[in-house]
């Protein structure tokens, strides 16, 4: 055990490091960009925090225990309830809509499997105290611009996105009861994963008829909003469940984004603690599971941090992102590498090049530069083992020019640059 981090948990060499700063960075600036605020909570949270809302069944899923003053906590699992807390203490006082983000790590004690690790950080973007449609396709379209700024298009990736109060509306409307509602959801969310005989047969157990049952793999079938809303024009109250997740798509649609966006029924989010449009992203192969997924959970920071506030994010964790990157993205980690390295020719050339080194990166330039004499073929050598594009050489004929010679460490051109000009504008 001790050549090897736990099981589940991960090392991050420079380079993983490097792709995980990449992806923070880019989650960072597109909320930013969205006019998201950043906030953060402790690791280490009450116990029941997470029984509160999800049962006493979740502890299996913890890394829970007591701590030395007799405390039951646990190493938070998710943000949801930690931001619950927080709006609930100080509710009044902030400005509404909320709009906040978190990259907190989360930490479930799992069977291990691809995509998913005991421990991951995750993109957490939710908006409090907004009940427009408006609101569920921002979030959307936040989600969908992260992918966009990873280089990802529509072929690359997908959001399918429902409502439950549409589903909700066609099963009642079809003869599902209102005490049925809970094994079609399940039913409808496992429709693609398992055989359609055994969800028949779990419906049965449920007290659903034959045409209940029937209806149930109807609707899951549906596809597209046009479907879905001819569907809801056949049953009481259709027209008004309808209009959240039409107005949604259709925001969508009118930001540019309506090549990313499918509406498909069989996506519920099995927490029950959503109550209206929900959503997961997916690579267009469904070779990883989802990217992202989330939605609308009004009623959660009421029950949780005892405000009354309409409420709705995501979660998009680091684990499939990063697989996703690997396979399809260009994963343009640019700025974790040199811009140059500096050579010095002699020993009289050490201190110049340290001069130019920092007033190099006084500017912004990243650049490194052997730390004991060698020849130049070996100061070449960890040049291009460092990945530099360019090497900056300084020798007693340069320095008497005023001059230094760039070479390109690719092409094996060279030119002379003032040394004014190569601190002032070269790299830029």
């Amino acid at each position: 055990m001790q050549g090897q981090a736990l099981p589940g948990f991960r090392d991050f060499y420079p380079d993983e490091l490097a792709l995980r700063n990449y992806i923070f960075a880019t989650w960072r600036e597109v909320a930013r960009r969205y006019g998201f605020h950043e906030y953060d909570g402790p690791p280490l949270e009450p116990l029941e925090l997470y029984t509160d809302k999800s049962g006493e069944e979740i502890v299996q899923q913890l890394y829970a225990f007591e701590d030395k003053g007799g405390r039951k906590v646990a190493l938070r699992p998710e943000m949801t309830p930690t931001l619950a807390r927080m709006v609930g203490a100080h509710a009044q006082a902030l400005k509404k809509p909320i709009r906040w983000f978190s990259i907190p790590q989360l930490f479930r004690y799992e069977r291990q499997q691809r995509g998913r690790l005991r421990e991951h950080f995750q993109l957490n973007m939710d908006i409090l105290g907004e009940a427009s449609p408006l609101a569920d396709a921002e979030l959307i379209a936040a989600a969908l611009d992260i992918m966009r700024a990873f280089g990802l298009g529509p072929r690359d990736v997908q959001v399918r996105m429902s409502d439950r109060r549409v589903l909700r509306t066609l099963l009642l409307g079809r003869g599902v009861s209102e005490g049925q509602l809970g094994a079609a959801f399940a039913a409808i969310d496992k429709s693609e994963r398992d055989p359609k005989d055994v969800l028949a047969g779990k419906l049965r157990e449920w007290g659903l008829g034959k045409r209940e049952t029937d209806a149930v793999f109807e609707i899951a079938a549906l596809r597209g909003l046009d479907a879905v809303l001819t569907a809801l024009g056949k049953v009481a109250g259709g027209e008004e469940a309808g209009e959240p997740l039409r107005q949604a798509v259709g925001a969508l649609a009118a930001m540019g984004l309506g090549e990313f966006v499918a509406v498909d029924l069989t996506i519920v989010r099995g927490l029950a603690y959503y109550t209206g449009i929900v959503f997961e992203l997916f690579d267009t192969g469904k070779s990883l599971r989802a990217v992202c997924g989330g939605g609308r959970y009004d009623g959660l920071l009421k029950a949780l941090g005892g405000v009354d506030l309409p409420a709705l994010g995501f979660g998009m964790g680091d684990v499939v992102l990063g697989e996703l990157l690997k396979e399809r993205g260009p994963a343009d980690q640019a700025s974790t590498k040199l811009d140059a390295f500096l050579i010095a020719v002699s020993g009289e050339d050490v201190a110049p090049l340290l001069k130019l080194a920092h007033e190099l990166r006084d500017r912004g330039v990243a650049v490194e530069y052997g730390l004991r004499p060698a020849v130049i073929r070996k100061q070449l050598e960890l040049a291009a083992a460092r990945g530099a594009p360019r090497a900056i050489i300084v020798g007693p004929d340069e320095r008497a020019a005023g001059e230094v010679v760039v070479r390109d460490l690719k092409a094996g051109a060279e030119e002379r640059v003032p040394i004014a000009k190569l601190v002032q504008g070269f790299f830029h």
